[in-house]
């Protein structure tokens, strides 16, 4: 059985197969684990094992279920600075003798002077999933700049994810950085703490500031949830003429309907298929966010975990998602129900159907909440745009 995991989860597997994490993926007390599927644990509990594979489908590594030894079948040959990222072997046989400086962020102007004064030194830019406060690829880059600054300094990376718990992220860390230095020195840089702004060469700044644009710059997703009726597709509308109309930037819809119709026909209207749907939808939204783009989505996305699934697909675009929830009751969906879709619903001739049959779970997330009950699409698109406003993505 093959399986295809989390960013966060395949950096886990890379450090595990580069011998910087020695032992089994769940090992007792162990903070990494690997988080199957109920199907494919079921085969993998048959099998005894599961192949880990890349976005791609290339087998990286074979995991023996549920012990978890994991054994590495090959490495990820493609990726931006591939060529950085080297075991702890690896690197100890070609950087021995330096003194290893960790990086999770861009190095300033001062780091840079204290670091120069350590003598030869690798700088170990730690870029696994939620680490790193730029991108992976941007403190690469802004590394690799502050590198030629300094009289001898090489430059590798390593997977190191974060697991948002303090402690286990801590241990990981210094388990895995001594694993690279292999008994030379570490030189840990200090927290700042200075409420000055950082002082960063010009050619770091600029690569912060394309990393990190103002929100008015960034990559935006629109995602409007809200049951059948409740007006999120006419409000999502509204709100694209709104936009085109100002002229400012570009826009691309993703309808419910017409998605359908176009990227996701032939799915059925299952669980499982909508669910599918919506995140065609989000990662399509997400690749839109990562050159720039603004999408505006409205599909109805009944459940929780789809739409954070979403919003973790545009946060790893490094674009910004703004969730409008169109809080209109049931009742007056009900009433309006244009297409008839809650009468076939009652009468048992729509399966799961959202608000009648299958559950909407209310988001606790939202940036706006609005009800268009007895309220004008214009009256209730202004506190849309409020919002944006108020977030710093849009001024219309």
């Amino acid at each position: 059985m093959q399986f295809s995991p989390t960013p966060r989860e395949l950096d886990d597997i890379e450090l595990i197969v580069s011998g910087a994490l020695p032992g089994p993926l769940n090992a007792p007390g162990s903070p990494l684990t690997l988080d199957l599927p109920s199907p494919v644990a079921a085969a993998a509990a048959e099998d005894g094992a599961v192949e880990i594979v890349d976005p791609e489908g290339l087998p990286l590594a074979r995991v023996t279920w549920p012990a978890g030894e994991v054994t590495g079948l090959s490495s990820p040959a493609y990726g931006p600075f591939r060529r950085l990222y080297l075991t702890p072997e690896q690197t100890r046989k070609a950087y021995a003798g330096r003194t290893v400086v960790p990086v999770t962020d861009a190095l300033t102007t001062p780091e840079i002077a204290e670091i120069a004064a350590l003598g030869p030194v690798l700088l170990l830019a730690l870029v696994g999933h939620g680490t790193p406060s730029l991108s992976p690829v941007a403190l690469l880059r802004a590394t690799l700049l502050a590198a030629e600054a300094l009289p001898d300094a090489a430059v590798v990376a390593v997977p190191l994810a974060a697991h948002d718990d303090p402690e286990i992220d801590h241990a990981l860390g210094v388990a895995v950085v001594e694993a690279y230095a292999g008994g030379d020195p570490v030189h840990a840089l200090a927290s700042g703490t200075s409420t000055e702004p950082a002082d960063y060469t010009e050619a770091i700044a600029a690569v912060i500031d394309h990393d990190r644009p103002a929100p008015e710059d960034q990559g935006l997703v629109v995602f409007f949830t809200g049951l059948s009726g409740s007006g999120k597709s006419t409000l999502a509308r509204a709100l694209m003429d709104r936009i085109l109309e100002q002229g400012a930037r570009t826009v691309t819809s993703l309808d419910g309907d017409v998605v359908r119709r176009n990227l996701s026909a032939g799915l059925t209207f299952s669980k499982e298929d909508r669910e599918t749907n919506i995140r065609r939808i989000g990662w399509v939204a997400a690749e839109i966010s990562r050159h720039g783009g603004l999408a505006v989505c409205s599909p109805i996305a009944p459940f929780d975990s789809t739409r954070q699934d979403v919003r973790g697909f545009v946060a790893d675009a490094g674009g910004a998602f703004f969730l409008v929830h169109v809080a209109t009751p049931l009742e007056e969906c009900e009433r309006r129900d244009r297409k008839g879709l809650y009468a076939k619903a009652r009468r048992g001739e729509i399966p799961e159907f959202t608000g009648i049959s299958s559950p909407y779970e209310e988001p606790a997330d939202a940036d706006v909440r609005v009800d268009t009950t007895g309220r004008s699409i214009e009256d209730a698109l202004d506190d849309v745009i409020e919002g944006l406003r108020e977030a710093g993505y849009l001024d219309l």
